[in-house]
């Protein structure tokens, strides 16, 4: 393949990218010990979808927006669903939360009281049924469920009581909807958590069907774990079904996608274009909590992040390091990597979002709007969008 060939393929592989952004990212959140409000944050799922919109506007790769219900209820969800394409977006990823009502301190669907485990089983077929009228594809379960302290509860028992959850869920799914399950290594339970590693979740999916599949979170894993490996694993396996993107530096740090590591980052694209899962079929998801940061910047520089860290990854000679890795030639692979890695693809991908339609710099674009001041002025009263915690 030409040079001039090979910027166009990457150039056409960019075009087709969709990165979807989450609801949440543009409400009020913050740290464990406080919640630093912002003005102009939405107050209703609406202006979410509006600040999303936005982003997609000046990006042109973020078609699609993730709810998360209770935080994201409304009346008439058919209605919602037709509001987000009026403002040029559609509903992604319907997140389901069992993980904020008293009642599961001590887990949802595998809590040991029956009573407890209906409740949450409920709410997670009531997403379903969002899903149904918003022409949502995923459903995405993360389950804060787990135990604090040896001995408070059977681990086996308890993961008998999540695959009999999950399997009345996977039954409700309709022929074209699918199941994401999300793992996370620690928090809130510090023992044990019932979904801890991509191989329990993958064990569970592998056990319901093809329309069980994997997400991963790139914030919730140990210090030092190769996601590239889990994510080449899972593309191998058929079950990657789509990421959470965000960095950490310590734990579950939920900070801009690419800020902490992007090398990291390109090494996962690279291993998703390799193992064929650049492709509708894997959801490329935002899951941040900006507290410091304006929120519809913050989201705009994240997707740009992961633009920039796809271009980089698309760009490997692929011919190149298949021959140095036959050679045995260690640092001949490695050079064709970071080759990839060290190019400025900014210039390539501005053009990437001039041919779209959208803006060469969209976080500029953004701040000579006008948008930011216009909802600061119009978003006054109501109660600002949050997280609830």
């Amino acid at each position: 393949m030409t040079g001039r060939s090979a910027v166009s393929a990457v150039k056409a592989a960019l075009k087709s990218q969709a990165v979807e952004t989450p609801s949440w990212a543009f409400g009020n959140s913050g740290t464990r010990f406080k919640v630093f409000a912002q003005r102009g944050v939405p107050r209703t799922p609406q202006e979410k979808l509006a600040d999303a919109a936005r982003v997609h506007a000046h990006t042109g790769v973020a078609p699609s927006v993730a709810l998360h219900i209770p935080w994201d209820r409304v009346d008439d969800y058919t209605a919602l669903g037709a509001h987000a394409r009026d403002l040029g977006v559609r509903v992604g990823v319907i997140n389901s939360n069992v993980f904020q009502d008293d009642d599961y301190k001590l887990g949802s669907v595998t809590h040991p009281d029956p009573a407890v485990r209906r409740k949450a089983l409920a709410h997670l077929l009531d997403c379903v049924d969002v899903m149904d009228a918003t022409g949502s594809r995923d459903l995405k379960l993360w389950f804060s469920d787990g135990t604090n302290y040896p001995g408070q509860d059977d681990i086996s028992a308890r993961q008998g009581r999540l695959a009999e959850a999950l399997s009345a869920v996977y039954e409700r799914l309709g022929d074209e909807q699918r199941m994401l399950l999300e793992y996370k290594l620690f928090e809130p339970s510090f023992y044990t958590m019932d979904v801890p590693d991509w191989g329990t979740a993958y064990a569970h999916c592998l056990r319901l069907g093809p329309r069980a599949q994997v997400v991963v979170d790139t914030g919730h894993h140990a210090p030092g774990t190769n996601i590239e490996f889990i994510v080449a694993v899972l593309l191998r396996e058929k079950k990657l079904g789509g990421f959470d993107f965000n960095s950490r530096f310590y734990a579950d740090d939920d900070l801009m996608a690419g800020a902490a590591d992007p090398f990291q980052l390109f090494r996962i694209m690279y291993e998703v274009i390799r193992g064929g899962g650049f492709t509708p079929d894997t959801a490329f998801m935002l899951d941040q909590c900006h507290n410091i940061e304006e929120k519809i910047p913050a989201v705009i520089r994240s997707v740009m992040n992961v633009q920039e860290a796809t271009a980089k990854a698309l760009l490997v000679d692929a011919e190149a390091l298949a021959a140095a890795q036959r050679a045995g030639d260690v640092l001949a692979a490695h050079a064709v990597v970071m080759d990839a890695f060290n190019t400025d693809v900014r210039p390539l991908v501005a053009e990437v979002r001039t041919e779209l339609g959208a803006d060469a710099d969209p976080v500029a674009a953004y701040h000579a709007s006008g948008y930011g001041e216009k909802i600061v002025a119009e978003r006054v009263g109501g109660t600002a969008a949050g997280w609830g915690a």
